[in-house]
């Protein structure tokens, strides 16, 4: 028998190695990355996008139909009750006030002394007729004087009786306080009033919010001049997708983000949730309290919004990506065991963006795959990686790191 030469002898070593490492691989199955399950703190969001919006509006507007004057607010000014907000130009009313105050000064001068002196005209007058009637039923009793004559002095008389009676009611009604002094003092209140109305004064506390008049303009009854968001309660108005509603209960917490301050962000809480479901949009109204208004908060802000709607300390988590085929609380997972790929139903609780909660079906420490749409059969040897998993964050980071983002508008 030929001797083996040394070089050939290392080839069939190294072919003989290269064929065992490749069965060796082969054996153990193709490489595959996956996570080993722990438990961590995990924190259920549900996010969606709504808009700031005062609990309550006035509306602004003239009683009256006249020329503007003078503007004096503008939008985001602050006013209190009684704040001038607009002047308006009342030329006629005052004229028409002048006129009334004229009138109620020539009624105190002139027209009810007149009336006293007219009064105790038709006195004199009519004690001067009764005096002439009984001289001369006296000549007509002797018959020294007509019948005709006695007649004729009985009805001046009586004319001067119903001169008299006109003079004295003329005399009260001019009174000080009777009718004629009350009928000027009532049509000077009233023109006055008109002449109030002439300045368009805020009735309440707030914020003015829209402004829809100018200098020069004419306004009229019922046009809205200005539109203020009365101070106190603040509410952010969220419609979520009915999917949630079940997740949503009153006075959850929640966590507000402004997109023109996104570093600022500020506690809400759920305090209404609207009864019925929007059938064009499926979503429900969901309004947040938010109890300290930060100072730069404004109308109609957009906001997002961030609502607990669970929390565990510590829960048996599993990554996002390694589940499949999820329905409702059901899902499967391809498990390793003994170095062998097995497709497992696991049971799903709290649900965050990167990871969720598994309630049964795995064990603390099993591995599964991060790819669990992987085409590999149950049985399947495989080499396995450990990957990281997602972080879980506890406390003010939480929201971030573990929200379920199930409505973002």
């Amino acid at each position: 028998m030929p001797a083996v030469k040394p070089a050939s002898l290392l080839v069939l070593i190294l072919l003989l190695s290269v064929l065992g490492y490749g069965t060796l691989r082969w054996w153990q199955g193709p490489q595959v990355e996956g996570y080993v399950i722990n438990a961590m703190p995990l924190v259920q969001t549900v996010v969606a996008t709504g808009r700031v919006v005062t609990e309550s509006r006035a509306q602004i507007s003239s009683e009256i139909t006249a020329v503007v004057l003078e503007r004096r607010v503008e939008e985001g000014d602050v006013v209190k009750p009684g704040d001038i907000l607009l002047v308006l130009r009342a030329d006629d009313i005052v004229a028409q006030r002048r006129q009334a105050e004229t009138a109620l000064t020539a009624l105190a001068t002139s027209t009810r002394p007149q009336a006293d002196v007219a009064l105790e005209r038709a006195q004199t007058q009519l004690a001067q007729a009764e005096r002439e009637t009984a001289r001369r039923r006296d000549l007509a009793a002797s018959s020294l004087l007509s019948t005709e004559a006695l007649e004729q002095a009985v009805q001046a008389e009586s004319v001067a009786r119903s001169a008299l009676e006109a003079a004295r009611l003329t005399a009260l009604a001019l009174a000080p306080g009777n009718v004629e002094e009350q009928q000027l003092r009532e049509r000077l209140a009233a023109l006055q009033a008109q002449l109030d109305k002439t300045e368009v004064r805020a009735q309440v506390a707030g914020t003015v919010l829209t402004r829809a008049v100018e200098p020069g303009d004419l306004v009229q009854p019922g046009r809205v001049l200005f539109t203020i968001a009365l101070a106190g309660g603040t509410e952010i108005h969220v419609p979520f997708d009915e999917r949630n509603l079940a997740r949503l209960a009153l006075q959850q917490e929640a966590m507000a983000i402004t997109d023109a301050y996104p570093d600022r962000p500020f506690p809400a809480r759920i305090h209404f949730i609207a009864p019925s479901i929007d059938p064009q949009r499926g979503t429900v109204e969901v309004r947040l309290a938010v109890d300290a208004v930060p100072d730069f908060l404004r109308q109609d802000m957009t906001v997002s919004v961030n609502v607990e709607t669970g929390r565990r300390d510590q829960a048996l988590v599993v990554p996002n990506d390694a589940l499949t085929d999820v329905q409702d609380d059901q899902a499967r997972v391809l498990v390793l065991r003994d170095g062998m790929v097995q497709g497992q139903a696991v049971t799903l609780g709290l649900r965050g963006l990167a990871m969720t909660e598994v309630l049964s079906g795995l064990s603390q420490g099993d591995a599964v795959l991060a790819d669990a749409t992987a085409p590999l059969a149950d049985g399947t040897r495989v080499r396995f990686t450990p990957r990281a998993a997602p972080v879980a964050a506890t406390g003010a980071d939480a929201a971030s790191a573990n929200e379920m983002p199930v409505n973002l508008n």
